[in-house]
C-alpha cells in the first residue's frame, strides 16, 4: 500500500477569494496571502508554491487541450512534515478546489495525445515567500498601444515588489527548454528553489518534484 495519504480536503468556496480574469498572477498572489492569513497554509507561505506554466511559444494547452494560454498560474501546497498529497488551488478550474496534484496532472495538464514539441508546457515553480519579496507587476502587459486596457484591471493598486521594483512578470513568463533543470537531486532542488525565480521543470518531472522540496 502507498504511504501517500490524500488529505481531507478544506471545504473551499472559490467565489470568496479576489478573482480578475485574465490576471492568474495576481489573483495567485492574493490567493495565497489568504490561505496564509485564513491558517489554511503557514503564515509565512512555507508551504505553498507559486507555478507558472507556460512554453517558449506563450502557448500552452491546459484542460487536455481545450483551453490555450499564452501563460497560467496556479498554487501547489505541500505540508513539509505530511505524507499527505500536495494540492492545486487554481481558480480557474472547475475541478474541486483545491484537488489532489495527481488528480490536477491527469485532468489538466497530462494530455491524452502527443503535443507538438514547440507546444509542451514547462513550469516554473516558486517558493511563496520569495515571490511575496520579489514580484511586481504594473499590468503594462494587459495595455494596448494606444494605452487603453485589453481586459479590465483589478480594483487595488498593482503590486509592488519589496524592494520597489514596479515589473518583472516577464521574467517569471519566460521559457526556455535549455533551462529545465537537468536532476531533481535533492541538493540541486534544494539550491533552485532559494532563488527568486524558483525551479523550471518539464510536465514529467512537475509531479516527482513535490517529492524533492526540502
Amino acid at each position: 500500500m502507498s504511504s501517500v495519504i490524500i488529505s481531507e480536503l478544506p471545504a473551499m468556496d472559490a467565489t470568496r477569494f479576489q478573482h480578475t480574469p485574465y490576471y492568474c498572477e495576481e489573483n495567485v498572489y492574493l490567493l495565497c496571502k489568504t490561505l496564509c492569513e485564513n491558517g489554511v497554509a503557514d503564515e509565512t507561505g512555507s508551504d505553498l508554491f507559486v507555478v507558472f506554466i507556460s512554453n517558449e511559444r506563450k502557448q500552452a494547452s491546459i484542460a487536455d487541450g481545450i483551453v490555450l494560454w499564452d501563460y497560467h498560474v496556479i498554487c501547489v501546497q505541500r505540508k513539509k512534515e505530511s505524507d499527505s498529497e500536495p494540492l492545486v488551488w487554481d481558480l480557474d478550474s472547475t475541478l474541486p478546489f483545491p484537488s489532489p496534484l495527481a488528480s490536477y496532472v491527469t485532468e489538466t495538464i497530462q494530455p491524452s495525445f502527443q503535443l507538438f514539441a514547440e507546444y509542451q508546457r514547462f513550469f516554473r515553480v516558486v517558493h511563496a515567500p520569495l515571490f511575496f519579496k520579489h514580484f511586481a507587476s504594473d499590468r503594462r502587459h494587459m495595455k494596448a498601444p494606444d494605452g487603453s486596457w485589453i481586459a479590465r484591471p483589478p480594483p487595488y493598486q498593482p503590486i509592488v515588489a519589496q524592494d520597489g521594483v514596479l515589473h518583472n512578470l516577464s521574467e517569471y513568463t519566460a521559457m526556455s527548454a535549455t533551462d529545465t533543470l537537468s536532476s531533481l537531486d535533492p541538493d540541486t532542488v534544494r539550491e533552485a528553489i532559494s532563488q527568486k525565480l524558483g525551479v523550471f521543470v518539464s510536465h514529467s518531472q512537475l509531479q516527482d518534484l513535490f517529492t524533492k522540496l526540502p
